[in-house]
């Protein structure tokens, strides 16, 4: 039985990583060389604790791992490492019926709304659907309701229309009502406003902060805007191949950012003064290659505060502050106490297609 005081979500050392053979050909090819297929290390060892009515960000630059890292989350990718617990219960140990409930109480709030809605659904038809799968009872007024409380009123002139009658903001907000009819515990929301105009973002962004205080409900709302994020979030992860860097509550992480990456993301925040002058991120380079991926800390490459050390693989330590907060950096610890053990791990293999890592 799970305690009260579990997370409802927790991630232990989770892990997924991708083979870049391509088939028998390479398989032949890897035999005859004595060679070994790499791997795309898309999420690599993430620890993450997701409490109750909690709303935490993942941040990163594109191809960091934050889409496979919530497409694991939903069961759609086996962890190639590691452990996903839901109320205490680990996935990898879950029956037939317990993903159906898992799938119930964990929804998703797509990134695209023009095409995450079928269009031969009238909006009452996609909101029964998810009721009619779980086995709860199908309800006119609990449609309406939902409605009302995702901010299309009246219901009734909604209930009828279809996904090409809706503007992107309208379609956004079934989804969003799509998400919480079955009354989840978790909803895990995809870049939920990257797609629609900075008007509607707004709209989307205090409809989420608000329906997530009203239902209950945690979420994980992953973005590659920082902006947004924090605008949401109780607190942020900040990922970079496949790492969270460093982990802290909103507002210590925005006005006291400890690693380095973390520092020039905040930086990089338009400001809409076109007379602010401010200093650039002292940031050069391209993200590292995730099938070589550099040995110890892999933002080192880009760092200027590099050091000999980072050379070796950064510790998760925690820094002060008035919450709890974790940081992966050499700067934060006595390297002398760990006896320069500190090493990057050898990635797990799998024979899942590099394509799918993104």
């Amino acid at each position: 039985m799970s305690n009260t005081d579990d997370p409802v979500l927790e991630l232990r050392s989770l892990e997924k990583h991708f083979s870049t053979s391509n088939g028998i050909f390479d398989a032949v090819r890897h035999r005859l060389t004595g060679s070994s297929p790499g791997s795309v290390r898309a999420v690599d060892g993430v620890n993450m604790e997701l409490r109750r009515n909690q709303v935490q960000g993942v941040i990163g630059e594109s191809g960091c791992g934050k889409t496979t890292l919530l497409r694991t989350l939903m069961g759609l990718y086996e962890p190639s490492g590691g452990e996903l617990y839901f109320h205490g219960e680990p996935v990898s140990e879950f029956s037939k019926s317990d993903w159906k409930d898992f799938r119930r109480q964990v929804q998703l709030v797509f990134q695209d709304p023009f095409n995450s809605l079928d269009p031969k659904f009238s909006v009452r038809r996609t909101l029964a659907e998810p009721l009619q799968i779980h086995g709860l009872d199908y309800d006119k007024e609990r449609i309406v309701e939902m409605l009302e409380s995702v901010g299309l009123t009246p219901a009734e002139k909604y209930l009828t229309r279809f996904p090409s009658q809706l503007s992107g903001g309208e379609k956004q907000r079934v989804s969003i009502a799509r998400a919480l009819i079955t009354e989840p515990d978790v909803i895990l929301a995809d870049e939920p406003a990257s797609m629609l105009d900075v008007s509607t973002q707004a709209e989307i962004l205090n409809l989420l902060n608000r329906l997530t205080d009203e239902f209950g409900v945690s979420m994980l709302y992953i973005s590659h805007d920082l902006s947004t994020v924090s605008y949401i979030c109780d607190r942020i992860n900040v990922m970079y191949l496949g790492r969270v860097v460093e982990e802290a509550p909103t507002k210590e992480l925005l006005t006291d950012p400890k690693h380095p990456y973390t520092d020039a993301l905040i930086r990089s925040i338009p400001i809409p003064d076109p007379h602010y002058v401010r200093e650039r991120p002292d940031i050069h380079g391209e993200p590292g290659d995730p099938i070589n991926m550099p040995t110890g800390c892999r933002f080192k490459n880009r760092c200027p505060k590099r050091m000999d050390i980072c050379d070796q693989k950064p510790l998760d330590v925690t820094v002060e502050g008035e919450e709890t907060r974790t940081v992966a950096c050499h700067l934060y610890y006595d390297h002398d106490a760990t006896d320069g053990r500190v090493q990057d791990h050898q990635p797990a293999m799998t024979d899942q297609p590099v394509e799918e890592a993104r």
